[in-house]
């Protein structure tokens, strides 16, 4: 099955991203089916985790862009979280079909570019025309240049910032792993599972910002 998925053009990193996916989807869809008024105690861990990632996102982004856009930055978020996870799993990178999508740069690559069609589209469309881009001619007109390439870099920084922290932890892991096969690994995953989780905070968090950004000659701002 892998090698036919492989023939058509499918890598590992595709495969790995594709079952995350599928299986994001049966679990919401499982979840939001039980959903109860008196919560028990797995709903209510769901729902105080999602709480508070809303609170920190509308103290970026305002009440009302947080309304609008938590459902874009909180997937995200929670995708951007298990894909980097996926590498910790054993046999991450080693076994056919099964690679964390974030360590191949076409994964960060295209969620980058993503971001950035969206943050532009979010931008026309608060503004309701080309308003958004008022604000690469301020303070001065001059400075539109630099501004108009601090855009066009956006998409850039995330791809590199995302897929180089979860490659470099990967290899180090790695390397640790043939050198000292036992202890100090060990150490270097629990300090990996906080840094992926940091990772996958800052993916999110940028993505607010432009996205507040672009949008922040509101009059409800």
């Amino acid at each position: 099955m892998i090698d036919k998925l492989h023939s058509i053009g499918f890598t590992d990193a595709m495969i790995t991203s594709c079952v995350i996916t599928i299986l994001i989807a049966i679990i919401v869809i499982a979840a939001s089916r039980k959903m109860e008024l008196i919560p028990g105690n797995i709903q209510n861990m769901i729902e105080l985790g999602i709480e508070k990632l809303h609170n920190f996102f509308e103290g970026i982004m305002g009440e009302h862009l947080c309304r609008r856009y938590f459902p874009l930055v909180g997937t995200l978020f929670i995708y951007i979280l298990i894909c980097n996870y996926s590498g910790l799993l054993p046999f991450a990178g080693e076994a056919p079909g099964f690679r964390a999508p974030t360590s191949d740069i076409n994964f960060p690559a295209g969620m980058a570019i993503l971001v950035f069609i969206l943050i532009q589209a979010i931008g026309i469309r608060e503004h309701r025309g080309l308003g958004t881009y008022k604000r690469m001619f301020k303070p001065f007109v001059f400075i539109f240049p630099l501004l108009l390439m601090d855009e066009l870099v956006k998409p850039i920084s995330l791809t590199f910032r995302l897929y180089g922290n979860t490659y470099g932890d990967e290899e180090v892991i790695r390397a640790f792993f043939d050198i000292l096969p036992i202890g100090l690994p060990v150490v270097m995953q629990i300090l990996v599972v906080l840094l992926a989780l940091i990772q996958a905070l800052v993916f999110s968090l940028l993505t607010a910002i432009y996205i507040g950004e672009a949008c922040e000659d509101e009059e409800h701002l």
